[in-house]
């Protein structure tokens, strides 16, 4: 395993700290979000949109120092942590001009004196609850669709990285949102999650992070609160016999050990044909000897640190229980020795010999791990795939167009892949999970990302 050199400054966990966010805009006296939604909502969309477009700049012109406090937060690598700021200000325009025609409809009927017509309203006040693993694109993907279209939102960001979360918010109230209308707010999920959630002004609850939070927030949410989940994921790569095995490597490495396996739609699962198992093995494990390790503000490392203490164990703990029940064929460590003692550094782990019953292959680890299964031919691999209580993204590598149309008919998963990593989705495509990955009823991201914010009107108007 290649390892980077030591990294000075800590990343994900550990030394000094980014400097402390100055007090949230609303601190200073501005109205609760129930009162700023009557003039929010009546704002023109034009100036909506405006102040969208003037957020989405700041970010833009602040990427490179907005990356650099990402990196030090959570711990990706400083190239993606800028992407991933870029990819936020790009969807917060997406939204600045497809919520400028998202409207109603109109209805033909046998009577020549009444219109009928639908329209959209916003639902009041909504809160947004995101994750650390992308502390800055996921808010972006629900406020910005939340703010177009007239809602106000009680923003709260991981307490594991808020700074990137109050960049987000701070780049909205500088283009000039009315105070009030975006409020950020941290703290103990069991205190304040619990408020921003059970409130009776509460209209809709956005939330990505485990299923068990999930579920929590649901249930406790009331009769008129909607809900939107994005939650875990045991996501599946399926590798064919007519696979390409240098591109199937490829696509395991990245949708597995990117952002250190701490992606909801990381890949966690190989489903490999037995044919080609052997092969595909030792191409796996050959480019993973080659991968690098290190502090992602000093290089272009492969992996970096977990995101935090919390992160390290559990991830550590699958490893050891992964020990115990298959066969483990090289990763796993903790690095901790010179120039690793204050991050969370894991190396990249490899098991085979896993069976469908064992823990590593049910449980979401979030993390560098990954596991084999070997599987005879399409329809076995499809129900080791399907056997799961998650359904949020799928792939498979494979050259017979018949697989790839019969895998993208077969898999219970929100997200399909054919020959492309499980992770990634385009911010103008809809983005979600069946089964216990999501609530299964309102879409992510795209145009369909806007219907979750508004309610339907129906009007019959004669004369």
């Amino acid at each position: 395993m290649a390892r980077g050199p030591p990294p000075p400054p800590p990343a994900g966990g550990g030394g000094s700290a980014p400097p402390p966010p100055r007090p949230p805009a609303r601190a200073g006296g501005g109205p609760p979000p129930a009162a700023a939604f009557p003039a929010w909502r009546d704002t023109p969309i034009s100036k909506r949109a405006a102040i969208l477009f003037r957020a989405a700049q700041l970010l833009e012109d602040r990427a490179d120092s907005v990356a650099r406090e990402l990196t030090r937060e959570e711990g990706k690598g400083l190239a993606l942590a800028r992407d991933e700021v870029l990819r936020s200000a790009q969807t917060i325009r997406f939204y600045a001009v497809e919520g400028q025609s998202f409207t109603g409809e109109t209805f033909v009927n046998d009577d020549p004196d009444m219109v009928v017509y639908s329209q959209r309203e916003p639902l009041g006040v909504v809160t947004v609850i995101s994750p650390w693993n992308f502390p800055i694109s996921i808010p972006a993907r629900k406020i910005a669709p939340a703010l177009i279209t007239g809602n106000t939102v009680v923003f709260k960001p991981s307490s594991d990285a808020p700074l990137t979360g109050y960049r987000l918010t701070e780049a909205f109230v500088e283009a000039g949102l009315p105070p009030g209308v975006l409020n950020f707010v941290t703290g103990p999920a069991s205190k304040v999650g619990q408020a921003i959630t059970t409130a009776a002004a509460v209209r809709a609850i956005s939330f990505t992070g485990s299923t068990a939070a999930g579920e929590q927030i649901h249930r406790g949410a009331g009769l008129t609160t909607r809900t939107q989940m994005e939650l875990g994921g045991k996501n599946p790569l399926i590798v064919l016999a007519d696979a390409d095995l240098d591109r199937a490597v490829e696509l395991a490495v990245k949708g597995g050990f990117s952002l250190s396996g701490q992606a909801c739609t990381g890949t966690s699962r190989l489903l490999v044909d037995r044919k080609v198992l052997a092969a595909f093995t030792d191409k796996l494990l050959a480019r993973m000897r080659k991968l690098t390790i290190g502090n992602g503000l000093e290089g272009n490392f492969d992996l970096g640190p977990l995101a935090t203490r919390k992160q390290l164990d559990t991830v550590l703990s699958y490893i050891a229980l992964g020990k115990q029940e298959a066969t483990h064929l090289i990763g796993g460590e903790r690095l901790d020795g010179p120039g690793f003692e204050r991050g969370y550094y894991v190396t990249p782990a490899l098991f085979t010999d896993v069976t469908q019953q064992m823990r590593i292959a049910r449980e979401e680890i979030f993390g560098p791990v990954l596991a084999l299964i070997a599987v005879d031919g399409y329809d076995e691999a499809i129900a080791c795939a399907n056997d799961t209580e998650y359904g949020l993204s799928a792939a498979i590598a494979t050259s017979d167009a018949r697989y790839a149309h019969r895998f993208a008919r077969d898999i219970q998963a929100g997200t399909v892949k054919i020959n492309r990593t499980t992770t990634g989705n385009l911010i103008n495509a809809p983005f979600g999970g069946l089964k216990s990955s999501s609530t299964s009823t309102f879409r992510e991201s795209g145009r369909v990302g806007l219907e979750f914010y508004t309610q339907i009107k129906t009007v019959y108007r004669a004369g």
